[in-house]
């Protein structure tokens, strides 16, 4: 940080100046090439740009993952180190492209215009752009389809620090983002690994003796569903709230004060999405409850034991038709094993360090990739946070 504040301190000590976004910057919107002449396809020469290729292959783009041909193109290619933006549906990504492209017509193209490129580093443009995704975010046009209102996007500013300033930006930018994404690759190979061995350990662990005894879950536990009753303390967010998916209304719910497991009863969660919650909390009508009553079976030893083997047992048992669902026999004669409650104990105690270390997002792994990430952005953002100067106009004679 030292240097790039030396360098403004010299150079500028005044601030610097900004200039809108639609002063610097000539702004034309990619379109998608017909899909029904195939000649606009075949033999393709041209990179077409999607979010597919930022997520694929990050933010700073030379090949594409799809071509067009000469044919497709309207006029000619956009000009090589070009930013685009991304200015409908997955608002707040965009990508620097340093060949000759087209994008389709979820970006807005950002092509610096001639006057301004001797002034500027095209990657400290790109770079700022992470404040222009936070800006298209907190803009955007009220509707049923998501799009930044592209009035003051034009009006967004940009700093035009001395060219020296910018480029040792860059140069620590580039190491750090360099860093950074080792880090975060090493960390996710180190998840990757741990949530292996957690599923070879959690196979192990529920693989019992030939002489334990299984009860159908319906012996053990009570088991149902929400209801459709309406409970205004639930539109406050006082108890957690757990349903089959997120287009659910809140007053479809029914309160329970229990330990319990939930899981789906239909949708692509079935088998798969569980919570255990102890206290307070409301249930959706397609959702399930199971809430253990014998005491030779731990709650939380259940619940582990579900997540691992429920699924494999309903893929058998489910019903299908639009979705997969759950029936109430099929969670009636689940099987649960009946083992020692030391056991039980020692087999949560390892299960819920894996969890942790494996899943939870304020310890373990996953809290320290997201650590580095707000590392990253922190810095990333004091290095292009700059004192803007003041200019004072002359007042005219009297």
């Amino acid at each position: 940080m030292a240097q790039p504040d030396k360098l403004l301190n010299d150079l500028c000590p005044d601030g610097v100046e900004y200039k809108t976004l639609e002063e610097l910057f000539l702004t034309r919107n990619g379109y998608t090439p017909s899909k029904k002449n195939p000649e606009y396809w075949r033999n393709g020469t041209i990179p077409w740009f999607r979010m597919e290729d930022i997520r694929a292959n990050g933010r700073i783009l030379t090949q594409a993952l799809q071509y067009v041909s000469d044919k497709a193109i309207k006029d000619k290619p956009f000009p090589a180190n070009s930013i685009i933006v991304a200015t409908s549906a997955t608002i707040g990504e965009h990508a620097l492209l340093t060949v000759e492209s087209l994008a389709n017509q979820r970006f807005t193209y950002l092509i610096l215009n001639e006057q301004y490129r001797a002034l500027f580093d095209i990657k400290f443009l790109y770079y700022y752009c992470f404040k222009l995704d936070e800006f298209c975010l907190q803009h955007l046009k009220l509707g049923n389809f998501a799009s930044v209102d592209m009035s003051k996007f034009a009006k967004f500013l940009f700093p035009v620090p001395p060219l020296e300033v910018q480029q040792e930006i860059v140069r620590i930018l580039d190491q750090f983002t360099q860093f950074t994404a080792e880090l975060t690759a090493e960390l996710t190979a180190e998840l990757t690994a741990r949530k292996q061995q957690y599923e070879y350990y959690q196979t192990r662990l529920f693989t019992f003796a030939d002489n334990v005894q299984f009860l159908p879950l319906a012996q053990i536990a009570e088991i149902g569903t929400g209801s459709s009753n309406t409970n205004e303390e639930l539109e406050d967010g006082k108890y957690p709230f757990f349903v089959r998916s997120q287009d659910v209304r809140r007053k479809n719910t029914y309160e329970y004060d229990e330990t319990a497991i939930i899981t789906s009863g239909d949708g692509v969660g079935v088998g798969k999405i569980f919570h255990y919650v102890e206290g307070k909390y409301a249930l959706h009508q397609r959702a399930y409850r199971i809430h253990i009553i014998d005491d030779r079976v731990i709650p939380r030893f259940y619940y582990y034991y579900m997540r691992c083997t429920f699924l494999p047992y309903i893929e058998k048992a489910s019903f299908h038709s639009s979705v997969t669902s759950i029936r109430r026999p099929m969670l009636n004669n689940f099987p649960v094993p009946l083992i020692s409650l030391p056991e039980q104990r020692r087999i949560v105690s390892i299960l819920d360090r894996f969890d942790a270390l494996c899943n939870d997002l304020t310890s373990g792994l996953p809290a320290e990739i997201a650590a580095r990430q707000k590392q990253y952005e922190y810095y990333r953002d004091k290095l292009l946070t700059f004192k803007e100067r003041l200019t004072i106009k002359s007042q005219p004679p009297k």
